[in-house]
């Protein structure tokens, strides 16, 4: 999948599970997220590992989900482009 693609799915994620107005206006690698957007709280991760696992055809096995995948956007958006192979 096109590295386009996953941000542009990605950031419809995070939006549906925090909120347009929760998120900066654009996302860099650098973009802080968990403890840095207060509506990411865990019903919100929950609501996005779900989502990516829809949305890309995943299947994420519970040991694999740390809070370190949310520290930032590129953590995020690495897991995923990892897990796509």
């Amino acid at each position: 999948m096109p590295p386009d693609r996953v941000d542009t799915l990605l950031r419809a994620i995070l939006e549906s599970a925090v909120g347009q107005r929760a998120l900066p206006a654009s996302l860099a690698a650098d973009t802080a997220l968990l403890g840095a957007i207060p509506e990411l709280d865990s019903m919100a991760v929950l609501a996005v590992l779900t989502q990516i696992e829809e949305d890309f055809g995943l299947s994420i096995p519970d040991d694999e989900v740390s809070a370190d995948i949310f520290l930032t956007y590129g953590d995020l958006a690495g897991f995923v482009r990892a897990r796509l192979g």
